[in-house]
């Protein structure tokens, strides 16, 4: 059990306050009309496709290191599975958002990841992208629909998530090897988390 008061982080880690959000029934969503010029298209991904989204949504800003953990037959397992769907948004042929739904626990769907680049941000396209969503979660037989977000996330996340009819449920502290001090990612990486090493 974790004390009140601070507590050290060791040189060379990161934490992060994680909360883990959940939707028990389909929220309302409200109607809103992609950007001109973008599309959802439903994905079939390769290791290579996926890797380079999964890169260019999460990891240069936001520290998405995860599956830049995993080997590529792991991931290559997790993409081939017909009880996880990937959803992105493209812009002038430029694929920009990464949705991936996993609904490989029985009567669940949890949103594994979700996330827009920059040249989508600030368009509307994530709400368009959150309310597919919504409805591709709720079309299966679920009874709850979940996600998590961390304090190293865009500051926007916890609060879309919340908006979107997501309830706030638990709180963890993970801690981890900083990704850019072991080669994962770039030393300019995650610019909102100084690196302590």
């Amino acid at each position: 059990m974790l004390s009140d008061g601070f507590h050290d982080v060791p040189a060379g880690k990161i934490a992060m306050v994680v909360t883990l959000l959940e939707m028990r029934k389909a929220a309302p969503t409200r109607e809103i009309a992609l950007p001109d010029g973008v599309t959802l298209r439903k994905i079939t991904p390769t290791l290579k496709w996926y890797r380079d989204i999964f890169r260019r949504v999460g990891a240069q800003d936001w520290l998405w290191f995860s599956r830049l953990k995993v080997s590529d037959t792991e991931l290559g397992t997790i993409l081939d599975d017909p009880d996880v769907a990937f959803y992105t948004l493209s812009k002038d042929g430029q694929d920009e958002a990464l949705l991936e739904l996993d609904f490989r626990q029985s009567g669940e769907c949890e949103l594994m990841y979700f996330g827009l680049t920059p040249a989508l941000i600030g368009t509307g396209a994530g709400r368009y992208l959150m309310n597919h969503a919504i409805t591709t979660a709720w079309t299966r037989p679920i009874k709850r629909f979940h996600v998590h977000t961390c304090t190293i996330d865009s500051p926007q996340a916890l609060s879309f998530y919340m908006r979107s009819g997501f309830v706030a449920y638990a709180r963890q502290i993970e801690v981890a090897d900083d990704p850019r001090l072991i080669g994962m990612l770039e030393r300019d990486a995650g610019p909102g988390v100084p690196i302590i090493g």
